[in-house]
């Protein structure tokens, strides 16, 4: 799938957003129009990377604006930064979403008990590459993990990238743990300690923590994309998403591309960066 992305206003400000194109040039949403499958007969699944690896700056797929670009989360006005909580170094994953997901936060899992987090499903890339933002990878589903943030289920799938050297001996979650020893248990003890320095405590996570296999984690994926279908024909309520669309053409939320265009040409024009706070590459220490 070619894609590429317009930047607009400036990097590392609050007016900083990636909005994508397809091989037209035509406006899209990356949550709505990119499609799911890449490969829907090997299962193979399309991924936006909203943070590459060792980065720190939260971006992510705006939801609930016009297109959904890529924009960094902001919390009490301030950009939103993950710390560097020892030995890990920002994000140690190249990490996005799946697209054409949605984790109904009126659905209750049967697994988790817990209602879904509004958001696309996320996904943990652990090729060797370092994407760029805003980048589109195909990726094979190795597993998935099951995060209760704030009360919330939040799957972290954990994928790689078809077009790393070594995909093609990475099949299922055990191979992760074979071959990239101390990968998994890394990424548990990331998601459990990263809020911790913004005064929150641990996270919590269903099945004990267990990694889930491929099967299982690709079975999640299509719950959400089934979850997704009814949001997008309007037979499921979307809240606070913004649903506008240039592609999905049965989806009432489908627009122009000419509409699409000026909500790209209405943002701020793209310029300089701000230079990100030194504070960012400060380590973070805490016992467990």
């Amino acid at each position: 799938m070619s894609v590429t992305v317009e930047e607009r206003g400036r990097p590392n400000t609050l007016d900083y957003r990636v909005y994508f194109k397809n091989s037209e040039g035509k406006y899209i949403s990356p949550f709505h129009d990119i499609p799911i499958y890449a490969n829907e007969a090997e299962n193979i699944f399309h991924a936006v990377v909203e943070v590459p690896r060792w980065t720190n700056a939260k971006m992510e797929i705006a939801t609930k604006d016009p297109l959904n670009p890529l924009k960094q989360d902001i919390k009490k006005g301030n950009l939103r930064y993950v710390a560097n909580v020892f030995p890990h170094k920002g994000y140690i994953w190249n990490y996005g979403a799946i697209p054409q997901t949605w984790e109904d936060p009126n659905h209750r899992d049967s697994d988790t008990g817990c209602c879904g987090d509004n958001d696309p499903i996320d996904i943990c890339d652990i090729g060797n590459k370092v994407c760029s933002r805003g980048e589109i990878i195909k990726v094979k589903v190795l597993g998935t993990l099951a995060l209760i943030d704030e009360g919330e289920t939040d799957w972290k799938v954990i994928v790689i990238n078809t077009e790393d050297p070594e995909s093609a001996d990475f099949n299922d979650i055990d191979d992760v743990r074979r071959l990239k020893p101390g990968y998994l248990e890394a990424t548990f003890d990331w998601f459990k300690r990263y809020k911790v320095p913004d005064g929150k405590p641990e996270n919590q996570f269903a099945f004990n923590g267990e990694f889930k296999d491929r099967d299982f984690a690709i079975k999640t994926i299509k719950d959400t994309h089934e979850f997704w279908k009814a949001l997008i024909s309007k037979k499921s309520s979307a809240g606070e998403l913004n649903c506008t669309n240039t592609g999905v053409s049965d989806s009432p939320f489908c627009c122009s591309a000419g509409d699409a265009e000026a909500v790209v040409k209405s943002a701020c024009a793209f310029g300089a960066e701000d230079p990100i706070p030194s504070s960012v590459d400060q380590w973070f220490y805490y016992e467990n």
